[in-house]
């Protein structure tokens, strides 16, 4: 099996501002894996707290890990990965170019490969923060692109008063549109904050609260959950399966992201495991293109919320293989996971 690697730089259309800080773009790593004449790809977005804060941080990981070769059974190498230090990003990137490339050795989807149907929920589209005035320009965009809902990140630095007008100026900017609201403050919130928020928010149409609360505070979650205003989940705090039943009992669900468990083989077993505790389930996705959107794609059928939307903000996305219809992102029906960069 051979292994190769190269970067390129993802441009976004519009600059994406969570409560960590905007970003514009971004370098990310694309592997492939070659067997038989057949090729599988995979996507790296790099991230410090995801295990590699650089494509050549991750390209060493793995080249370094791929030295040694590569077995048939993914789970095994997903393990052996883990044990030999390689960043769940990095290994999201080789674990999904392994099942892309059986999948295409099987002659099947990736979806039909794993026993799912060819079906998702409405995927969000994310509403960056913004003051008022860009959000009523911007949300008309995502609406005309075929949104069905927005995905609107609060938790400014500015603090919960510019949270509430941004969010009533989304609300303004989507009135008649029917389409669906959800809240992302990627922790941004004290605790006093997220209760008044929660309770604000759901007076005005909201779905759901992702990660109300920082990472490291999953303490306060009891007394956030006990009474909420709005379905709670957790995002940044959820990482692998390992995870979930430490705070099992206070949340409604869990956002996994493929950079951040390390690809499809755990993505199966969190979704198992939040099943196994009564929980709701989500994807999303962090500065990918069309390669890693496939993927996780082909795994909609699991989830009962989905934010695939990265690749739609992309100038140009660099590859095909996740098409957005009807705002639903599907996986492509082809074998593999379908997505491939445009000139590989």
């Amino acid at each position: 099996m051979k292994f190769e690697s190269r970067s390129l730089y993802l441009k976004k259309r519009f600059p994406l501002r969570i409560s960590r800080g905007e970003i514009a773009g971004g370098e990310n790593l694309f592997v492939s894996v070659t067997e038989g004449g057949l090729t599988g790809w995979g996507e790296m977005a790099p991230g410090a707290s995801e295990g590699a804060a650089t494509v050549a941080e991750g390209a060493a990981q793995l080249q370094a890990f791929c030295e040694g070769g590569l077995s048939w059974a993914i789970h095994d190498i997903w393990d052996a990965a883990r044990k030999a230090g390689v960043g769940a990003c990095a290994l999201a990137a080789l674990d999904m170019a392994l099942w892309d490339l059986r999948a295409k050795q099987a002659g099947m989807p990736l979806y039909r490969l794993l026993g799912l149907a060819r079906r998702g929920v409405v995927s969000s589209l994310t509403v960056g923060i913004n003051p008022p005035e860009v959000v009523r320009e911007r949300v008309p965009l995502l609406l005309a692109r075929g949104a069905r809902a927005l995905k609107i990140k609060l938790g400014s630095t500015d603090g919960i008063e510019a949270d509430k007008a941004m969010f009533a100026a989304v609300v303004e900017a989507a009135a008649g549109s029917g389409a669906a609201l959800r809240v992302d403050a990627n922790g941004g919130w004290s605790l006093e904050e997220a209760r008044e928020m929660m309770g604000w928010l759901a007076a005005r149409g909201a779905e759901y609260v992702e990660q109300p609360l920082v990472h490291g505070a999953e303490d306060q979650l009891p007394a956030l959950f006990k009474d909420r205003a709005l379905p709670v989940f957790v995002d940044e705090s959820c990482r692998f399966s390992s995870d979930i039943p430490s705070f099992a009992s206070c949340v409604d669900g869990v956002n996994l992201k493929l950079m951040k468990c390390g690809g499809i083989t755990e993505a199966l077993r969190i979704v198992a495991t939040a099943r196994a505790f009564g929980l709701k389930t989500m994807i999303g996705c962090m500065g990918e293109s069309s390669v890693s959107i496939a993927a996780g794609a082909s795994l909609s059928a699991l989830f009962d919320y989905i934010d695939l939307d990265s690749h739609l903000n992309l100038d140009p996305d660099p590859a095909a293989g996740a098409p957005f219809d009807d705002g639903i992102t599907l996986p492509a029906d082809r074998p593999g996971h379908g997505g491939t960069l445009r000139h590989a």
